[in-house]
Formats: structure tokens, C-alpha cells, sequence
């Protein structure tokens, strides 16, 4: 039986001390959380004396019956069968918001460990991979999706208070990326869209939602705060605070990334498709692929989707 979310259990994980989280939102139902998420931070831009400051706001659901991912793809899942949470992520000015496009993988990352640490805890650790630029698959059940993740910059126009999570330091943002995250917990295989999805439950481990949850934002705030961190350092270094989220991330991204290291095809919108190894990411964490005609990089939005030549995930 699917036992119905406990909020409390997240309030109690997340609002304490060295975190950065402020509020968590819990709403039975929602089409999506990452567009409640939106309208927090609208309301707060419309009126910042009447609406809560939304800076490190978490908003999680029971059941989320119309998920956006990449493209505008949209999915409903069974009731109590997935998490899906979003957070919102201000940042300090221009040279953080040039970093946002890092936020994707680091949420991937943080995630990925997560899902590590409560399956170990529930007794069978299972091991996730990450396929650029927003999946987390599963080695345990021949490396389907689990989970998807959804970035969204949003500009406020008046100020968001920011934290460095591991100092307490306080500052200004005037821009924020709202990071949605679906997971897929206890679904079985004919509830799952496509055969190349699969559900922890599926990998042979059944988990407490909640606990997810605040895994996975207890290591997104850890990884936050160590780049806030070299934030603080550079200012004084000239160093930009644009390259700090890609030196936490990158190496420890790169490492558990399938993707790269593999020949891949990039689906392109146009419909056209290149081939080559997948060799590494750029500074601004596109994917760097070694093709007959030379090396190319393949940001986030500019493909369809990256795949093996046999077609299956990367």
C-alpha cells in the first residue's frame, strides 16, 4: 500500500540549522510544481512587501498530475507513486546567474547521491548514473530513468535573500532558477510511460519518499554552499564567481556521467543527427563531442536528445 506523504518529516529534515532552505510548501495535488514555484516568485515580484520573500523556498506534492520536462514534454503519474519537488535557488548577480546552466547538473549530482545514501539506508544500495544533461538512470535495472530534472531561470527584478549555506553569509539576488526534480519510487512497470523508465521499486528497494526528499536537497544545499563558499573566497582572488558551481561539480559530475566516454548521436531539432565520442563538458557544462570534422559542443537546448547508436540511453 502506498502510504500518503508526511510533510512534517520534510520541515523537520530541511528547516534546521546550516541549511539553506527557509519554507517548504506541501500541496496534496498539483499540476506542477515547478509552476507553483513560478507564481511564488511572480507574486513576490508583483508585490515584495505583501508576498513571502520565495528565496530557498521548497515546494513538494503528493501527486503531481501534469510534470513538464525538456521540450514541453508533459506526464501524469499515479497518485503517491513519485516525488516530485521543486526549489527555488536565488542568485547573486550576473556572474551567478551566467552559471545557472551548471544548477541542471548539479541537481543531477546531488540527486544521483541521494539516491545512494536511502537505498543504503533501506538495505540494498543501488547504483545511479547520470546521462546528460538531466537524467539519472539505474545501473540495477539495465540502466532505465529514473528521474528528470527541470531547470527554469526566472528573473524577479527586486531582491531575494541568499544564503551561503556552510557560512550564514546574507546577500541580494535579483534572479533565481526554479529546480524541479520527478523521481520515480513505486511505480510498476505498467504504470511507467516508456519501457526505458524504471521506478526504485522496480531496482528492488522501497523507500519513504520523504526521506528522498530531504537527501536530495540536504546534498543540493551542500553543493550550493561549497560553490557560495569559493564565492566568498574569489571576491578578493578576481577569480569569477561564474566558475565556482563548475569546480565543485564538474569533476564529480563528469565521473559518474555515462554519457561521456561513449559514442553517442545527437538529435538535433532540425533533424539532423552527429556522431562522435562523447569526450567531456565545457565551462559552461555543455557536452563536448569528438566528431570526424573536429570537436563540437552541444549545449542543453540545443538538442533533441543524445543516444547511443543502438538507440538506447547515453
Amino acid at each position: 500500500m502506498r502510504l500518503p506523504f508526511e510533510p512534517t518529516l520534510v520541515d523537520e529534515g530541511l528547516l534546521t540549522p546550516g541549511q539553506p532552505w527557509r519554507a517548504v510548501r506541501f500541496l496534496a495535488e498539483t499540476r506542477s510544481t515547478n509552476d507553483v514555484a513560478r507564481d511564488l516568485v511572480a507574486a513576490y515580484a508583483a508585490d515584495p512587501g505583501g508576498a513571502p520573500d520565495p528565496g530557498w523556498c521548497v515546494v513538494v506534492t503528493d501527486h503531481q498530475t501534469g510534470g513538464r520536462g525538456r521540450l514541453g514534454r508533459v506526464w501524469e503519474v499515479p497518485a503517491g507513486a513519485a516525488v516530485a519537488v521543486s526549489a527555488v535557488v536565488p542568485l547573486n548577480g550576473a556572474a551567478q546567474v551566467a552559471s545557472a546552466a551548471w544548477l541542471p547538473l548539479c541537481a543531477g549530482l546531488a540527486l544521483s547521491r541521494a539516491i545512494r545514501q536511502v537505498t543504503r539506508a533501506a538495505g540494498h544500495e543501488l547504483t545511479p548514473i547520470l546521462k546528460w544533461p538531466n537524467d539519472v538512470l539505474l545501473v540495477d535495472d539495465d540502466d532505465r530513468k529514473v528521474s528528470g530534472i527541470l531547470c527554469e531561470l526566472v528573473s524577479v527584478g527586486v531582491p531575494l535573500r541568499t544564503r551561503a549555506a556552510t557560512n550564514g553569509l546574507e546577500r541580494e539576488a535579483a534572479a533565481a532558477v526554479v529546480v524541479g526534480v520527478g523521481v520515480n519510487v513505486d511505480q510498476t512497470r505498467a504504470e511507467l510511460p516508456v519501457a526505458t523508465a524504471t521506478s526504485l521499486a522496480l531496482a528492488g528497494v522501497s523507500v519513504r519518499r520523504e526521506s528522498l526528499v530531504v537527501a536530495y536537497l540536504r546534498e543540493l544545499g551542500a553543493l550550493l554552499g561549497a560553490a557560495s563558499a569559493l564565492g566568498v573566497e574569489s571576491s578578493t582572488t578576481q577569480h569569477p564567481a561564474s566558475s565556482d558551481l563548475e569546480r565543485v561539480v564538474r569533476g564529480a559530475y563528469e565521473d559518474a556521467c555515462s554519457t561521456i566516454g561513449a559514442r553517442v548521436r545527437v538529435h538535433l531539432p532540425d533533424g539532423s543527427m552527429v556522431e562522435g565520442d562523447a569526450v567531456g563538458l565545457d565551462g559552461s557544462g555543455a557536452l563536448v563531442v569528438s566528431t570526424p570534422m573536429g570537436r563540437r559542443s552541444f549545449s542543453a537546448g540545443d538538442v533533441v536528445h543524445v543516444r547511443r547508436p543502438d538507440g538506447r540511453l547515453a
